[in-house]
């Protein structure tokens, strides 16, 4: 299959400017890259973000800038150096913020080494909700720095390692929170107790929580739950919604010495952060595995995502077929992505994946 040399884009051509499908040229692959037709592209909070808040729009270097993370599709070719793909080979992967590299486009490329490839039980329209919620629940769980720091359980010893230490989720039904659960239950942490609204619950079990949480009570009321099911101290807290008020909770939940996951700036009073500095440490990480010091992580968690998502230990949001949590596709390709991050800046989708096919833009 050969490459075009033209495609179309949905890009903005100013900081904070409007949406538009935009022609851009398509890019051969380079040295130890793969090209790929993207089937199917995820959509994410940080997609609007980026076009509409000036603190996230720093991160586009280059206008027009063509947006979009998540992404699955078929390789359509290979650069020099690659051994492990070969065109055809249905993958997923995360983009990053460049015209190269981003994904509300028709094709892209991207380094191989942080490309998996999908089995033939999952389309591409599950696969396209995988990669930048699990980065960023991985990231949180398993790196150093900007992470928690646990052997990642694909990692020799990992497995299982933390069996009988509680972690609690703020968010369990959040794309972020679903990953997290998994991930989470194949480390071994229990208790496993996550926040969500109720009609949420069972989905939120299904994942991996052993307890649920109503995300509605008061913050003392949710307090006081978590020391109803343990009363071993709290030393992981992953704050997948990060509000202010999500926030101040997960920290007061937090036990001295343990990790708070945060995927937003603190909102955390300085002179609590302060007053805590040496017993409670707080971490964001950037969900993105392109970044040097998030990529051997996301190498290793790549070398061995296929066969993960194969036994189901890892699920794209609707393979879990009798739960309630389904990929909605939008209409029109490209053009349809507009609306969709509309409504997910008004916070109006629930317990879903939002995606949308490049090559259905007309």
């Amino acid at each position: 299959m050969s490459l075009p040399s033209t495609q179309q884009t949905l890009a903005i051509t100013t900081a904070q400017g409007a949406w538009e499908v935009y022609p851009y040229p398509v890019h051969e692959p380079q040295p130890d890259e793969v090209a790929i037709k993207i089937e199917a592209v995820g959509l994410n909070p940080v997609d609007w973000k980026v076009q509409a808040i000036r603190y996230f729009s720093n991160f586009v270097k280059e206008y027009p800038a063509i947006l979009g993370s998540d992404a699955a599709g078929v390789v359509v070719a290979v650069g020099e150096g690659v051994a492990d793909f070969a065109v055809g080979d249905r993958v997923l992967y995360q983009g990053y913020f460049t015209n190269r590299l981003s994904t509300f486009k028709q094709y892209s490329v991207f380094p191989s080494e942080l490309v998996a490839k999908i089995p033939d039980t999952i389309t591409f329209d599950q696969a396209a909700t995988v990669p930048l919620a699990l980065a960023t629940a991985a990231l949180g769980l398993y790196n150093a720095g900007n992470g928690v720091g646990l052997v990642a359980p694909w990692k020799e010893g990992g497995r299982g390692k933390y069996a009988g230490q509680p972690l609690v989720l703020l968010g369990g039904s959040t794309s972020v929170g679903q990953f997290v659960l998994q991930l989470a239950k194949i480390s071994g942490l229990s208790p496993i107790i996550a926040t969500a609204s109720p009609r949420n619950f069972d989905l939120v079990k299904a994942f991996g929580a052993t307890h649920v949480i109503d995300r509605k009570l008061s913050a003392s009321e949710i307090a006081a739950a978590v020391k109803d099911v343990t009363s071993d101290p709290v030393k992981i807290v992953y704050d997948a919604i990060s509000l202010e008020h999500t926030q101040l909770l997960a920290y007061s939940v937090l036990s001295l010495g343990g990790t708070l996951v945060l995927l937003l700036p603190s909102l955390i009073p300085e002179d609590r952060l302060i007053a805590d500095s040496d017993s409670k440490k707080v971490v964001i990480p950037f969900g993105n595995f392109y970044l040097e010091n998030n990529r051997e992580l996301g190498k290793s968690l790549y070398a061995v995502l296929r066969e993960l998502l194969e036994t189901g230990e890892i699920k794209a949001s609707p393979f879990l077929r009798a739960l309630p949590n389904p990929v909605e596709v939008l209409p029109e390709g490209l053009v349809g992505i507009v609306d969709g991050l509309a409504r997910l800046q008004a916070d109006k989708v629930s317990a879903r994946k939002l995606v949308a096919r490049p090559h259905e833009t007309k």
